[in-house]
């Protein structure tokens, strides 16, 4: 029996009704969030106003959410241990004004959100949660990378005024420097720490991992490929990665390097950068950006090593491994300080 003929229009007609079935079943799945973060904000703030109506009882908070906590359990199922019960009460202290609270985010969200204590920090995460459409994961990894830390220490220390900017925007890309960390972290090419590496070595995890390369560049990177040919007076050059960010609206030309910055490596990236300049660019394309990601930049060399260059050439470090969290929030708060230090000296 032969098969019955499929018509344009019959096509049309499925893929109308699959879009109409897949946005209703996203619109129940933000629904039932919505709800769910509703009714986790109002139990928390009945029990703070529990608490502060009985203070006698307040000073037996913990009892008070056990006892709840098996009464709760016991006629509404899971999903109110006291540790939960807890969580609802902070998300009522931080979020006191639901309109601040995203239907955008879960409550697995929230409850990785709420272990921050700095409100900058947190703010600056659950922004770029929203804006990045991270995942639950993804957002514990950048939590565990010190992504906030890592974006200011890259500005530098004359610029600690960005930790207002990345608390109330987060991470804005408007100009090549903004796509910068200082570090990378690759702890998830799974290479090893105390090992030596092959540049070549680097290249492969990291595009293995190219979905989780791309998380860790951040915002509006598309990668193009590895080891793109230049060609100059028919001798070949080979690009280690090159990658197109659309919001900058330019190719980045990445460099790995296997050992600290070294001039002769600026010297090649912008030979890249001016081939792709003259023969890659298309007229709407802005001036393509070059990074040498090092295992270490000289800071006393730096400024010769990249100065005079028309072209924007960038140079961070990559590690390998995760960074110290407490280190680098403790580095973090010691430039605001001295920040806030000099400006009231300046004032």
């Amino acid at each position: 029996m032969k098969a019955p003929n499929v018509k344009a229009d019959d096509n049309s007609l499925i893929e109308s009704i699959k879009s109409i079935i897949m946005t209703s079943r996203q619109n129940i799945v933000r629904a039932v969030n919505t709800e769910m973060i509703s009714a986790y904000w109002n139990v928390g703030r009945l029990i703070v106003e529990n608490e502060q109506k009985n203070m006698e009882r307040a000073q037996y908070g913990e009892q008070t959410l056990k006892n709840l906590s098996k009464r709760l359990t016991k006629e509404l199922g899971s999903g109110f241990s006291t540790t939960n019960l807890k969580m609802m009460r902070r998300f009522f202290i931080v979020y006191e004004k639901s309109q601040t609270v995203s239907d955008q985010l879960s409550w697995s969200h929230y409850c990785e959100l709420l272990s921050i204590s700095d409100t900058n920090k947190r703010s600056f995460y659950e922004k770029e949660c929203i804006a990045s459409k991270w995942s639950v994961r993804e957002l514990k990894r950048q939590l565990d990378s010190s992504l906030y830390e890592r974006l200011l220490l890259s500005r530098g220390k004359e610029n600690k005024e960005e930790v207002r900017k990345l608390a109330e925007k987060g991470q804005e890309i408007a100009k090549p420097e903004d796509i910068l960390k200082d570090p990378y972290v690759f702890e998830f090419a799974g290479l090893p720490e105390n090992k030596p590496v092959m540049e070549a070595d680097i290249e492969n995890a990291l595009t293995n991992h190219i979905e989780k390369f791309l998380l860790e560049l951040g915002k509006g990177f598309m990668f193009v490929g590895r080891q793109q040919r230049i060609t100059f007076d028919n001798e070949h050059y080979y690009a280690d990665m090159v990658f197109y960010n659309k919001i900058l609206r330019a190719y980045v030309i990445i460099e790995l390097k296997t050992r600290k910055l070294l001039p002769a490596a600026v010297g090649q990236l912008n030979m890249y950068l001016n081939y792709y300049k003259a023969e890659v660019n298309d007229p709407e394309d802005n001036a393509p950006i070059g990074i040498i990601l090092c295992t270490d930049k000289p800071s006393a060399k730096i400024e010769y090593v990249l100065g005079g260059i028309e072209n924007k050439i960038f140079a961070s470090k990559y590690v390998l491994y995760l960074p110290d969290k407490k280190a680098m929030e403790e580095e973090v708060q010691n430039f605001i300080e001295d920040w806030k230090d000099q400006n009231s000296i300046g004032s």
